[in-house]
């Protein structure tokens, strides 16, 4: 086993394992060190065996909406919950094989364990514990010109709320609990919160769904968070905003939880706490401080080309900050590796990374929200087309939601697009794509979408926006 390479990347997730095969492609000679498994938080217990999930919630939100449909099932269609979490293990599984294969193609070598900077382009690697609780590597002392930092980042723990896995679970121990909780309060109304309350929900649980904010899915264009609540709320899930988690208390098998507003605190007595009140890094025992590595908030401090300030030392994905969002660290590490490469690339531009949330409704956005292209000073156009008003989804019976679409009035900029609806995720490349090439509501609309089909909603919108709507 060789122990000296071009560059080492620390941590296996989407940025991890991506930006390691891209620098041999690029001819390095590279090695990629991991404490847990192949693939990292997303793969193993983040975004991928978590669409699983939502997608057996999906099917069955449909099995009671089959009539709508025309059919009819003789007797009722029950979960089995724990066949549900399997079937999520047995695709992150999958996944994790996957990469190990790409590693192997790329001439890759895969060192386990955890790794801690000791100066001078060294890592000291001692065997750590993965997930499933097994000892993985053997002291190594590895060198490299360019180490590489994606370590990710984990759950963020509050006071009121002590992450136990048990009674209080973060969302790795809601993804991975065999027995569902008959009533369950989620704290953090963010991505991960409404894609569990949607999971949950249609597992048969009884979910409350709390937010400090004023709205839920905070960041969102307002219209996206009213729609969403309006639709949870329909379905049956309860929702409070402005409000805080102030304690917990143990009631026998149950708990109380104490929610805190501005005009008064009120107990919810529930059998589960899903803490998901945000993220941070993993920074601790990397030897950061012993090499000069700064962090803020706990998140390492980098450039726009993911460069630490020590030299050889640099930071992609979750660890450096946000967003947090397996896309950006991929595209963020790409850049890295290329940059060490010495070819002309650009910064990312933070402004046209996409966020996607997989409940159902979906939501997808990119760029200015309404109020923040008002406040940065625009003068805007915007246009909105209901899926109420879409052929394609009134055939497939998905009319929740709607595209708004927003425009600069002087140069017809697309300043941002927010997607609320079945498929927003993938519907949502087209903006990307049409920011990165700087175009503007002409190019939009001479573009001839398919009809009938749901990105037709993007040109109607557009449409709406310049005062010409024909379908709605």
């Amino acid at each position: 086993m060789a122990n000296t390479f071009d560059v080492i990347v620390v941590g296996t997730g989407p940025g991890g394992y991506e930006t390691a095969i891209r620098a041999t492609q690029l001819g390095f000679k590279t090695a990629v060190v991991e404490k847990n498994k192949l693939g990292g938080v997303c793969l193993n217990v983040g975004c991928i065996p978590t669409k699983a999930l939502l997608k057996s919630a999906e099917i069955m939100a449909y099995t009671n909406h089959l009539s709508d449909y025309g059919l009819q099932l003789d007797g009722t269609v029950t979960a089995d919950f724990p066949s549900v979490i399997q079937r999520s293990r047995n695709v992150a599984g999958k996944m994790n094989v996957g990469v190990g294969f790409l590693m192997k193609k790329n001439k890759i070598e895969v060192v386990f364990g955890h790794a801690r900077l000791t100066g001078g382009g060294s890592i000291s690697v001692t065997p750590s514990v993965d997930m499933d609780g097994k000892e993985v590597g053997t002291a190594r002392t590895l060198q490299a010109k360019h180490i590489i930092l994606a370590t990710g980042a984990r759950a963020r723990e509050i006071p009121p709320l002590p992450i136990d896995g048990e009674k209080i679970v973060d969302y790795k121990g809601a993804m991975l609990q065999q027995k569902r909780p008959n009533r369950l309060l989620i704290a953090g109304a963010g991505a991960i919160g409404v894609e569990f309350a949607y999971f949950y929900h249609h597992m048969g649980t009884e979910v409350h769904l709390v937010e400090l904010q004023d709205r839920i899915v905070p960041i969102e264009d307002e219209d996206v968070s009213k729609q969403l609540e309006r639709t949870y709320k329909k379905s049956g899930i309860k929702i409070s905003t402005g409000v805080s988690v102030e304690r917990v208390e143990e009631d026998g098998d149950s708990l109380k939880v104490y929610l805190k507003s501005s005009k008064k605190t009120k107990p919810i007595e529930v059998d589960q706490v899903l803490s998901s009140v945000g993220i941070t890094g993993n920074i601790e025992d990397l030897g950061l401080e012993f090499i000069g590595v700064k962090t803020d908030g706990g998140f390492i401090k980098i450039d726009e080309f993911s460069r630490t300030g020590v030299d050889g030392v640099y930071a992609i994905g979750d660890v450096a900050g946000p967003p947090w969002l397996a896309h950006k660290a991929s595209h963020e590490g790409i850049i890295c590796v290329e940059k060490i490469a010495g070819q002309k690339v650009h910064a990312i531009d933070k402004g046209n990374i996409p966020g996607c949330t997989y409940c159902q409704p979906q939501i997808a956005s990119v760029g200015y929200t309404e109020h923040a292209a008002r406040e940065e000073g625009f003068d805007i156009k915007v246009g909105k087309f209901p899926f109420t008003a879409s052929g394609k989804a009134s055939a497939a019976g998905h009319n929740d939601g709607f595209v708004k679409i927003l425009y600069d009035s002087k140069y017809g900029e697309l300043l941002g697009c927010h997607i609320i609806g079945h498929d927003a995720t993938e519907l949502i490349a087209e903006i990307v794509t049409a920011r990165t090439l700087e175009t503007t509501f002409h190019e939009i609309l001479e573009a001839i979408h398919p009809h009938p089909t749901l990105s037709e909603a993007i040109m109607e919108a557009t449409r709406d926006a310049l005062g010409q709507s024909i379908n709605s």
